[in-house]
C-alpha cells in the first residue's frame, strides 16, 4: 500500500509499505476513506515530537471500512464505517478507567503516527478497537466526520471544557487555525457574553466570525487593547492558545484577568517563559492537556443532528496520491488560505479488499 512515511526531521514521502495486519486479537484493520492532516504533522515534521522515529507513517485521524478484526473485537466487525479516533484506549488501565484515555498506560494514549504507523496511509492497523473506533452514522459525511477525529474533541475537551467557559463569560482564543475555529464553535455551547479571536492572518479572523467570534484582533498590542477596551481593563475570564508558540502563550497570560483560566491546547516545540513575577498574585489557572476524546459520542450526535458547523472548515480536499501536495497546501496555509485539507476518495472494491484479507 502507499503511505506517507516520516524520515526525519523535514523529511516525508509518499510512498510503498507493507500493508498492515491483524498483530493482537484486539486489532482491527480499517481501509481509509478519509484522512486529514494536523498541526501536529507539521510539529513531527520540524523535530518537534522527538519520538516519532524515522519510518514512521504519520496521521492520527481518519474515517474509513473496517476490513479485517481480530479474535476479541466485538463491537465492530468488516463491513462497519468507523471513525478512527486519534487517540486509543485500552479500557482497562488507571487512567482509562476515569476517562483520561489520552493518558493510557496499557499500549494507548496518542500512538497512531507517534509510536505506531498511523491514518495517512491506504489501510491503517488500529489496536483496542472497540474502544479506539465510533460506527459512523450515515446522517453525517465523511468529510466532516474525519475533523471529530481529534480537532473537535481536542478544542472542546482541552480548551473550552478545561477552560471551564461558563455563561456570561468572556473567552479569548488566540489563534484561529483549525483548533481555534473549533474552539470557538465549540464554546458557543457555553453561551458567553462574547467570543474574541486573535491571530496574524486577516482570511482566519473572517473565518472566526463566520464560527461565532463576536470581535477579532490582529495578535499583540492590537488584541492587548481589545480585551482591555471590551472588559474594561479587567481581562478575559477564559483564555484558550490554540497556537504553540511562545509569544502566543506569554500573549495569553496577560489577556487574562485575575482568577481567570489560561487553557493551553497548542503544541509546544520550544520554551515558553512563564511570567510568574506578574502571575503569582493574579490567582490564575493554567491548564494544560492532551485531548482524551471522551466528548466523542455528544459530538458525532451534534454533528449529525446539525449543530456543529464542520464543513466550512474543509477549504481543500485531495485524493490520498496527492498527498504530498496536501502537506505543502497545509503547511502555507498563510498563502493558500488552507483551514483543513481531507483527502480520500474510491479507491478500491471493499468486497474485493475483504475477500483477498480473509484468504490470507
Amino acid at each position: 500500500m502507499k503511505a506517507l512515511v516520516f524520515h526525519g526531521p523535514g523529511t516525508s514521502a509518499w510512498e510503498d509499505v507493507p500493508d498492515p495486519a491483524v498483530q493482537d486479537a484486539a486489532d482491527a484493520v480499517v481501509r481509509v476513506e478519509a484522512v486529514t492532516i494536523c498541526g501536529t504533522d507539521l510539529h513531527i515534521l520540524k523535530g518537534d515530537v522527538p519520538e516519532v522515529r524515522p519510518g514512521t507513517v504519520l496521521g492520527h485521524e481518519a474515517v474509513g471500512e473496517v476490513v479485517e478484526v481480530g479474535g476479541a473485537v466485538h463491537d465492530v466487525r468488516p463491513g462497519d464505517r468507523v471513525l478512527v479516533s486519534c487517540i486509543t484506549a485500552c479500557g482497562r488501565c488507571r487512567f482509562c478507567r476515569e476517562a483520561a484515555y489520552g493518558q493510557c498506560r496499557g499500549g494507548g494514549g496518542w500512538i497512531l503516527g507517534h509510536l505506531i504507523d498511523g491514518t495517512q496511509a491506504e489501510y491503517v492497523r488500529v489496536p483496542h478497537a472497540d474502544l479506539s473506533t465510533y460506527p459512523l452514522p450515515g446522517a453525517v459525511d465523511v468529510k466532516d466526520a474525519v475533523l471529530l477525529a481529534d480537532i473537535f474533541p481536542t478544542a472542546y475537551e482541552v480548551g473550552v471544557l478545561n477552560g471551564r467557559v461558563a455563561p456570561g463569560d468572556t473567552v479569548a482564543v488566540v489563534g484561529a487555525g483549525p483548533i481555534g475555529l473549533a474552539t470557538i464553535a465549540t464554546a458557543g455551547f457555553f453561551t458567553p457574553e462574547r467570543i474574541i479571536a486573535v491571530d496574524l492572518a486577516p482570511a482566519r479572523l473572517d473565518a472566526a466570525k463566520n464560527l461565532g467570534a463576536d470581535a477579532v484582533a490582529l495578535a499583540g498590542d492590537e488584541a492587548e487593547q481589545l480585551v482591555a477596551d471590551l472588559t474594561q481593563d479587567l481581562g478575559a475570564d477564559v483564555v484558550i492558545e490554540a497556537v504553540g508558540v511562545p509569544e502566543s502563550f506569554e500573549l495569553c497570560t496577560r489577556i487574562v484577568r485575575p482568577g481567570g483560566h489560561v487553557a493551553n491546547i497548542g503544541v509546544h516545540g520550544k520554551p515558553a517563559t512563564l511570567h510568574l513575577e506578574d502571575l503569582w498574585i493574579k490567582d490564575v489557572t493554567i491548564t494544560t492537556g492532551l485531548v482524551d476524546t471522551r466528548s466523542t459520542p455528544t459530538l458525532l450526535r451534534m454533528m449529525a443532528a446539525g449543530r456543529l458547523p464542520a464543513s466550512s472548515m474543509v477549504t481543500h480536499t485531495f485524493l490520498l496520491d496527492d498527498m504530498e501536495e496536501a502537506y505543502d497546501v497545509f503547511s502555507r496555509a498563510a498563502d493558500t488560505g488552507a483551514l483543513k485539507v481531507v483527502l480520500g476518495g474510491p479507491r478500491h472494491d471493499a468486497v474485493t479488499v475483504r475477500a483477498s484479507r480473509q484468504e490470507r
